[in-house]
């Protein structure tokens, strides 16, 4: 096989699959029949109104959260019964729409828990570039506090950081902005780009519409745990259906 037919292939070969995916709570569908295909070297966004299924989407990629039906193949291979600890040991990370530190560990120890579930060989190469990693993220000068005495948008720095400790293939990123001001914004949206030059694909859950427009390459649109819209942002952010989500009947036509 050419050089060129290699480089083809591996286009078009998805790096995250999901497919027919449902997660049910009893009488809830939360997600309800999600099939979507991430490819590497973009970033990914998902738009959604609250309860949209959109978190969920994100603790059933990582196996934190239980299937009812559907499976996810990451670079073609089934993961779909792997324990979240393999999950992160095959290069997926991820943050939370809820912060999750330990207060009673200093920034520096918070972040390089994310070594912790890697490989054995990889935990040395985390360890030294501690240093690097919270320099990229902005919170180096916080290293020796705790999560607790810094500021809500600091500590999602933190949490982002300890994501990216491990070099992640896919990175997850669930409200990564969330209690930031405009600034900080723009910072952590040039680190994605930063880091997808550096080969990390991503998918982002965000309610910041702009953000998402001027970050993702492709955006998915979730409503009532089904997929409504998806393709270029600024196409997805004017279909009607995905107007409708979030600004009720009729937004359209107004």
């Amino acid at each position: 096989m050419s050089v060129m037919t290699e480089t083809a292939v591996r286009q078009r070969t998805a790096l995250l699959e999901v497919q027919d995916v449902a997660v049910h709570f009893g009488g809830v569908k939360a997600v309800d029949g999600i099939s979507l295909e991430m490819h590497p070297g973009k970033i990914y966004g998902v738009l959604g109104p609250n309860g949209s299924g959109k978190s969920t989407l994100l603790g059933a990629m990582t196996r934190l959260t239980p299937l009812t039906r559907g499976r996810f193949v990451l670079d073609g291979h089934d993961y779909t019964k792997a324990a979240a600890r393999k999950v992160h040991h095959m290069g997926i990370a991820r943050t939370f729409q809820t912060v999750r530190l330990l207060d009673d560990r200093s920034v520096r120890d918070n972040i390089l828990l994310g070594q912790d579930t890697l490989p054995k060989e990889r935990r040395k190469e985390a360890t030294a570039r501690v240093e690097e990693v919270m320099e990229r993220v902005g919170v180096r000068e916080v290293a020796r506090m705790r999560p607790d005495e810094l500021s809500y948008g600091m500590q999602r720095r933190v949490e982002f950081a300890r994501a990216i400790i491990g070099r992640p293939r896919l990175l997850l990123l669930d409200e990564p902005t969330a209690g930031m001001n405009n600034t900080e914004r723009a910072e952590i949206s040039e680190l994605m780009k930063q880091l997808l030059d550096e080969g990390v694909t991503q998918f982002i859950v965000e309610h910041d519409v702009q953000m998402m427009v001027d970050t993702c390459d492709h955006l998915f649109a979730m409503n009532f745990g089904k997929l409504i819209a998806e393709g270029d942002p600024r196409e997805v952010v004017r279909h009607p259906d995905v107007q409708e989500a979030y600004l009720g009947k009729g937004a359209t036509h107004a």
